[in-house]
């Protein structure tokens, strides 16, 4: 039994962005967002850690500074005090209310970076889920896969251009190392693979504008947007 039950939203849909550092996901978050209100469907973008007042507090803990701040088991306990306040302030609420739910991460993000990457029991992680979000799981997934070295160059080009104090940039994870995000993306995809109705790998190499026309035509069939019955 869920000791902490989340009231079950069904309204709206819900669909996650994950995969990697520098993969793309959310510049085509937000172009999928602006297609969608273009389709009169009203839909909001969030983000993990993050999303909520109390979520985004907790993610300049996990996002910023050394890469040894926290150990493995107190980082997946952030992520997911993160996750539960921001589930209950922002995604639970506005699927209840119709809208569409986009996140530029979620669960899986977790599973594979503190799961896949630093050691964390799968099996606890998928406990801990259950504990703070009962079976509400996204009714897509969009998994951007690409060579991490790749993934990790477009990163820290991104990062420079922000700030140059290490202090201040939300890079923490992409300093963990080439390893560590190799055992990531072998994560991602072994998700994928055990997900196969939620999850869809996108070749996240290609260019924006055919990564943005093939994530059109995905959404707009997997959820009859094109009329098709």
């Amino acid at each position: 039994m869920n000791d902490l039950p989340v009231k079950e939203a069904s309204k709206g849909k819900f669909i996650s962005f994950e995969g990697g550092e520098g993969g793309g996901k959310s510049t085509q978050l937000k172009l999928l967002a602006k297609t969608l209100k273009e389709a009169e469907i009203d839909a909001i973008e969030t983000r993990e850690p993050g999303g909520s007042p109390g979520a985004e507090l907790i993610r300049k803990l996990l996002v910023e500074g050394e890469t040894d701040r926290w150990d493995a088991q107190t980082e997946t306990l952030l992520h997911f005090a993160a996750r539960r306040d921001h589930l209950n302030k922002v995604i639970l609420p506005a699927l209840d209310n119709g809208q569409w739910v986009l996140t530029d991460r979620y669960a899986d993000s977790t599973m594979a970076y503190q799961g896949y990457g630093h050691g964390v029991s799968k099996k606890a992680i998928h406990g801990f889920y259950q504990f703070i979000a009962g079976n509400k799981q996204p009714d897509l997934t969009i998994i951007f896969d690409m060579p991490p070295e790749e993934g990790l160059a477009r990163a820290d080009s991104r990062s420079n251009e922000k700030t140059a104090d290490v202090h201040q940039k939300e890079d923490r994870y992409e300093r963990m190392g080439l390893e560590f995000h190799s055992r990531l993306r072998d994560g991602f995809l072994d998700i994928a693979r055990k997900n196969k109705k939620r999850c869809v790998v996108i070749d996240a190499t290609k260019s924006i504008e055919e990564i943005q026309t093939n994530i059109k035509k995905l959404v707009f069939k997997r959820f009859r947007l094109d009329g098709d019955e």
